[in-house]
């Protein structure tokens, strides 16, 4: 029986369901492909699609400029160039151009001419001219430039950044030879006219124009701006359409800040910075800030030492830069990257220091707000000790200071009374305070990096911890947030939050924001307040005049002396000098704190010494800018320094009478009838009862003595010693009725020979060791 191999209709069923199952199954993996492609990753292709099709060309952005207060000029971004250059194109150049090489030399060996401006060149010394060019005035290497020619792209940079005068000359030189294919863009690079003028502050953009520290980083997002872009259409070569096909997005230049800074206070305050820690050779760096005590409003904040903004990654510091260069190399790179990150950081936000004795105003005033003192009435007796919970802890003034009333205890700066009003306050009450004066918060200024306090918490606080904190010498603040609290003592009680920025301007000049004063909360009485500020004018005052006094001007302040003792031993100390001033005293606008970490204990540590003169010297440059002039008592009047008058061509009797008028003498040089010649010149500044050189012949001769060294002299004996060589003085800086105060500086070095007549200046100062 034969065989039958026709497939039989089950067969043939399941034979096609089979295949349709596989048609099914593959039709879907089309589909979730498709699906895949056109949805999923459709961004993806679409962009490789683009990339493939399209050139895209960044347009850069102009970086909005930082302004001071009076519109000075920060920084600013100015044009130059991007030099780019399309290796295919470049490669195709020098084909042709070796091409239109060999025609020319056709045309010279058939005996004619070229025209005027051609010459023959070959390719290979043409391309080694453009080679070097490029590489020596764009300072990269013969390498990098080489390898660049050869890449399969079309857009490679050789260098951002590049000036116009150089820019300019690369593109003369390329334009000869009608090169194309290496060319420029207009970019902007970021300037800094004032230099090292509030560095911290302002901070730097790195090599891409994004923002590195400071306000540069904070506002970055206003100032970088929109980057443009022009969109080009490339044919299946890759080659560039005609400009028909291009589309051009346009950048949008960044926002301008105005700031609250004013470079006139910013300049007086690192001026005085720079001069303290040389004098006292500062170890850890110092910071100062000058703020508006009511609006937050910060008009000056420098870190000494500063940096050049220009040049950021070099040290500045010399001494620093000559202890990097005698490090081994193996340690040379991590000691520099230190230094160079500590240099940039801004002291006055970033870092944490013991406040010392300018602390405080914060437990004063809480005690009289809080009743548990009152300063009309309230004394206290002063041992030299004060033992808590069986512990003694020390008064600077280890003899004691006796019997003081509350007004004193605070001139004097003395332990035991403080750690008595601490301990009346009590754990909870002191904590709370300390909250209020906004010490467990950051300030919130418009600044980067700014760090928070270190302090105890009232349930980890014991009463000696207590007592150590209501003198200053527990926790750790940042200088921002002493000088914020310290401005709620003696505003009327508010705290207010700092900033630097004003306002930020579009490029199209719109305000975008304006900074207003932002009151946090009132953290004592208008009345509190004011018996605060007359208790620290009269710190200033007392006994004849501090350090800071400055004639004719109602200010009030308080120094700072704290030890270091979470770093160094008893053996090894370092201590943190700081004084805190404001002024007007009775209407507080300005309010400045000025902070030593670690001066040379061998010459001075003490706040009052260290920062108080430095303080003094920058109000008697701030005041009278900021409009405030000096109105002076009866006693500073008659004490003022004498303006010595034009006598020149006057006769000898009328000059004898305007001098003797005036609180001061003569001394006539000569026979002759008239003032040929004076010492010292018309509108010089001497004190009262000077004497004046007049030379009468016209043959005169000038006579010299040399100055003497009046430093460490008392007033009276600095006086007769300057007097008996015939010179004159004026002095700044601490009374001279006071018997404590000592000559600390002079202005012409001793020893040097100058004209007799001649004004020295004299800078008294009493040691202040009272915080």
């Amino acid at each position: 029986m034969a065989t039958n191999h026709e497939p039989t209709q089950r067969m043939r069923v399941r034979s096609n369901l089979v295949v349709l199952v596989a048609m099914v199954i593959a039709a879907i993996m089309v589909i979730v492909r498709l699906f895949q492609l056109s949805v999923v990753d459709h961004k993806y292709y679409a962009e490789m699609a683009n990339s493939t099709h399209f050139s895209n060309i960044t347009i850069s952005a102009n970086r909005g400029t930082i302004y001071d207060a009076n519109g000075t000029p920060l920084a600013w971004s100015a044009t130059v160039y991007k030099v780019f250059i399309d290796p295919s194109l470049y490669r195709e150049e020098m084909e042709e151009i070796a091409g239109i090489m060999e025609k020319r030399r056709s045309i010279i060996a058939s005996g004619g001419t070229l025209e005027e401006g051609k010459e023959v060149i070959a390719v290979e010394e043409l391309q080694m001219q453009i080679i070097n060019l490029l590489s020596s005035r764009l300072g990269i290497s013969k390498d990098t430039v080489e390898k660049a020619m050869q890449m399969d792209t079309q857009y490679y940079v050789l260098k951002t950044q590049v000036e116009k005068a150089v820019a300019d000359e690369l593109m003369l030189f390329l334009d000869k030879y009608g090169i194309n294919s290496i060319t420029t863009r207009e970019d902007t690079k970021r300037y800094y006219p004032q230099n090292e003028l509030a560095a911290q502050v302002i901070g730097f953009t790195n090599s891409d124009g994004k923002g590195q520290y400071g306000l540069e980083y904070y506002y970055n997002d206003y100032l970088s701006g929109t980057n443009g872009r022009v969109i080009s259409a490339t044919d299946a070569m890759g080659n560039a359409m005609p400009y028909r096909f291009a589309t051009t997005y346009p950048a949008q230049d960044g926002s301008s800040l105005y700031l609250t800074l004013d470079t006139t206070l910013q300049y007086y305050l690192e001026k005085n910075l720079q001069e303290m820690c040389q004098t006292y050779e500062v170890r850890n760096r110092a910071c100062g800030i000058i703020m508006n005590a009511k609006t937050g409003a910060i008009y000056a904040m420098a870190t000494y030492p500063s940096f050049d903004l220009n040049d950021p990654s070099t040290i500045f510091d010399p001494t620093v830069s000559e202890q990097l260069l005698m490090l081994p190399e193996e340690e040379y790179k991590d000691a520099y990257v230190k230094a160079r990150e500590t240099q940039w950081k801004n002291k006055a936000i970033t870092e944490l220091y013991v406040p010392g004795s300018v602390f405080k105003v914060f437990t004063a005033s809480a005690a009289i707000e809080e009743g548990v003192s009152d300063p009309a009435k309230d004394g206290f007796t002063c041992n030299g000790f004060k033992e808590v919970a069986g512990e003694k802890i020390h008064c600077h003034l280890l003899a004691g200071h006796g019997y003081q009333s509350f007004s004193r205890a605070l001139t004097n700066s003395c332990n035991p009374a403080f750690i008595e009003l601490g301990l009346r306050l009590g754990i909870d009450r002191f904590s709370e305070y300390f909250r209020a004066f906004g010490l467990t918060e950051k300030t919130g200024i418009d600044l980067p990096g700014e760090v928070s306090s270190f302090y105890r918490k009232s349930s980890e606080m014991s009463v000696v911890d207590l007592a150590a904190s209501a003198f200053g010498q527990s926790n750790k603040l940042t200088p921002i947030e002493m000088i914020t609290g310290y401005a709620a003592v003696i505003n009327g009680g508010y705290l207010v939050q700092p900033h630097v920025v004003s306002k930020i301007v579009s490029s199209d000049g719109n305000v975008l924001e304006t900074k207003e004063t932002t009151i946090k909360r009132q953290v004592i009485s208008e009345e509190t307040s004011a018996e605060m500020r007359s208790l620290l004018r009269a710190v200033v005052d007392d006994n004849g005049g501090s350090n800071a006094k400055i004639k004719g001007y109602a200010i009030g302040g308080k120094s700072g002396t704290s030890q270091k003792l979470d770093e160094y031993g008893k053996n090894n100390m370092q201590y943190v000098a700081s004084y805190a001033c404001f002024a007007p005293a009775d209407d507080p606008e300005i309010i400045m704190l000025i902070m030593a970490d670690e001066p040379n204990t061998n010459i001075n540590y003490y706040g009052g010494v260290v920062c108080a003169p430095y303080a003094r010297a920058v109000l008697e440059e701030a005041l009278p800018y900021l409009g405030y002039y000096p109105e002076y008592t009866e006693r500073e009047y008659a004490q003022l320094d004498i303006t010595v008058p034009l006598l020149i061509d006057v006769d000898v009797a009328t000059a004898k009478t305007t001098l003797e008028a005036l609180g001061l003498s003569c001394e006539i040089k000569g026979e002759g009838d008239s003032v040929i010649k004076q010492c010292p010149q018309t509108g010089s500044a001497i004190s009262a009862n000077g004497k004046v050189i007049l030379y009468t012949d016209a043959d005169y001769t000038t006579e010299y003595v040399q100055v003497p060294d009046v430093r460490r002299f008392t007033a009276n004996d600095a006086n007769t010693a300057l007097t008996n060589r015939g010179l004159n003085y004026v002095s700044v800086g601490a009374s001279a009725d006071r018997s404590d105060v000592l000559v600390q500086s002079q202005s012409v070095t001793p020893g040097e020979s100058v004209e007799v007549g001649t004004v020295i200046e004299l800078t008294y100062m009493v040691n202040d060791q009272s915080g």
